[in-house]
């Protein structure tokens, strides 16, 4: 991804080396990961059963940590993806009569308080609606190179425009009517609800791309596959398999990874948000 001449957002909030005190079950941070995990399984919001069961930090508090080059340099150029992603929908919100609002990205290690509650990094990055914050541990970037097979800059970039496009939901006023919808629905109907609100999210991060390329013409070779193998790699049927060694479609809350690749090329390829109403999509 061509992003060095890019410009770099603001609005970023560095948190990395603030400690995060907490107070929790199961010995705080094991029983915070299980309850995440538990959550995740049933298509709860995982930072909102977190915050129920009493898992908010008080305090952060900032410790002595030296970054490497690497590190800061990553830091860069999530500045840079985040500016493409306010300088797009900035243009897009404008052309439709709306003013875009600007999220802020904050990094963080290990765990991190927000106004969905508590959180640690083994709940991977998330978008807190409460705050119209966007939460990331880079060391996440690790785990989607390695264990999900998706390395690459313009794979970690279509993990931030996944996340504004949580944001972008948020604006529009969706997020709001798919969380009143789930909580009058059966687990089922939830489940399935919340997979239309993430592959949604997944085609505006094409959106994002097919704009930030036509104006800056920041793609170059393989690419585009890095970010479909991101997708891919963040399949709920590839990470069930995985984990259990077997598939429950029924519990699906992202979608699968034929699912999540199709509605980012489908955003990328249109470059239009109104060819991403995955809730009356008669195909997922």
């Amino acid at each position: 991804m061509r992003w060095e001449r890019g410009r770099r957002s603001d609005n970023i909030e560095d948190r990395r080396g603030m400690r995060v005190g907490g107070r929790g079950l199961a010995g705080g941070g094991i029983g915070a990961i299980v309850l995440a995990l538990v959550a995740m399984y049933f298509g709860v919001d995982p930072a909102v059963v977190l915050n129920q069961a009493g898992t908010l930090a008080p305090a952060q508090q900032e410790q002595q940590v030296t970054f490497s080059p690497e590190e800061e340099k990553l830091k860069e150029f999530m500045s840079v993806v985040l500016a493409d992603t306010e300088d797009v929908w900035g243009t897009l919100f404008q052309a439709s009569g709306h003013r875009y609002q600007q999220p802020k990205l904050v990094l963080f290690s290990g765990a991190v308080q927000s106004a969905c509650g508590f959180a640690e990094a083994a709940m991977g990055p998330f978008y807190c609606p409460g705050d119209q914050k966007l939460y990331l541990d880079m060391s996440f970037f690790n785990d989607l190179a390695q264990r999900h097979d998706a390395p690459g800059d313009f794979a970690q970039a279509y993990v931030v425009a996944h996340e504004v496009g949580h944001h972008v939901q948020t604006l529009l006023g969706i997020s709001e009517q798919v969380h009143a919808a789930r909580s009058r629905a059966g687990e089922a109907e939830g489940n399935a609800l919340q997979v239309r609100m993430e592959l949604q999210a997944d085609c505006f991060s094409g959106v994002w791309a097919h704009h930030a390329h036509k104006q800056r013409q920041i793609l170059e070779p393989g690419d585009t596959e890095e970010a479909l193998a991101a997708a891919a790699g963040v399949g709920d049927d590839r990470l069930q398999k995985q984990a259990r060694g077997h598939v429950v479609p029924e519990s699906f809350t992202h979608g699968s990874s034929e699912q999540r690749m199709r509605w980012f090329s489908r955003g990328m390829q249109s470059g239009d948000p109104g060819q991403c109403d995955t809730f009356n999509a008669a195909r997922l």
